[in-house]
């Protein structure tokens, strides 16, 4: 049996929402992981996600006056995505982290790292899943995890070129098959977009190298003409190193629509 039922007025209408525990939700879990869904476990379900609705709402606008920046995001992950998931992995419904999610995306390397300790700043119950230097099937960005009220919402933290993999990622899996993205499907294209992925993998480590010289380097008007050229030519290469990959992306996503 559900909780109480707690009312809420926006506008006209009334919404209501039952109020789930962690056990009857971890039950619920474990019918939707071995496949007995009822029409009343379907509506629970809904209840437990409509009950993230606030916390990502308060990491949204948090984030929005606080740090100046627009994130993009959903607050419910889908019924079929979350079973799916449950069914995927060995995990109890209240042990999925990305129910509600949202997404940053920034320029490079450094101001991804520059925006995690923002966050860092901003929250004060998080976690951090770093999933550069070991990639989720090539997925490579991180995620800050912001505990509300026991409600963990999702940031995922992506530099544009690990979005744009990404995003070819979602394709080729929408297209071939769904479980690419989870180690499954066909050797051959889960192999091709590992090798994409360390790539981009090498591009951004080279561009945090330079970027990291750069700062240290003395002001330009201390440096030989020389000097300059090299550190110029240097950054330059760096930047159309990704220029190359961002544009290789974008041709693969726009071929496989």
């Amino acid at each position: 049996m559900v909780g109480p039922v707690v009312f809420s007025a926006k506008t006209e209408s009334v919404r209501y929402t039952r109020q789930v525990s962690k056990a009857q939700s971890d039950r619920l879990g474990l019918r939707l992981k071995e496949g007995s869904i009822a029409e009343a476990d379907l509506r629970m379900l809904d209840d437990y996600r409509r009950s993230f609705v606030g916390a990502y709402e308060q990491v949204v606008r948090t984030t929005r006056e606080q740090l100046g920046v627009e994130v993009t995001g959903r607050p419910a992950k889908s019924t079929t995505s979350i079973v799916e998931k449950l069914r995927r992995e060995s995990i109890r419904l209240t042990q999925i982290q990305d129910i509600a999610g949202c997404r940053l995306v920034v320029g490079d390397v450094a101001a991804q790292d520059h925006a995690v300790e923002s966050f860092k700043g901003l929250f004060k119950n998080l976690t951090i899943v770093d999933r550069r230097e070991r990639p989720s099937y090539g997925y490579r960005a991180v995620h800050v995890i912001v505990d509300i009220a026991g409600k963990p919402i999702e940031i995922q933290v992506r530099t544009s070129i690990q979005h744009k993999w990404a995003e070819l990622s979602e394709k080729v899996s929408d297209i071939l098959d769904s479980s690419i993205k989870y180690g499954g499907g066909d050797e051959t294209t889960r192999s091709w977009l590992a090798r994409t992925s360390d790539l981009i993998a090498g591009v951004e480590s080279t561009e945090k190298q330079v970027t990291a010289m750069l700062a240290k380097a003395p002001p330009r008007h201390e440096l030989s003409g020389e000097l300059q050229q090299e550190l110029d030519g240097l950054r330059e290469h760096t930047r159309s190193q990704k220029d190359e990959i961002t544009q290789l992306l974008e041709g693969m996503i726009a071929d496989l629509d």
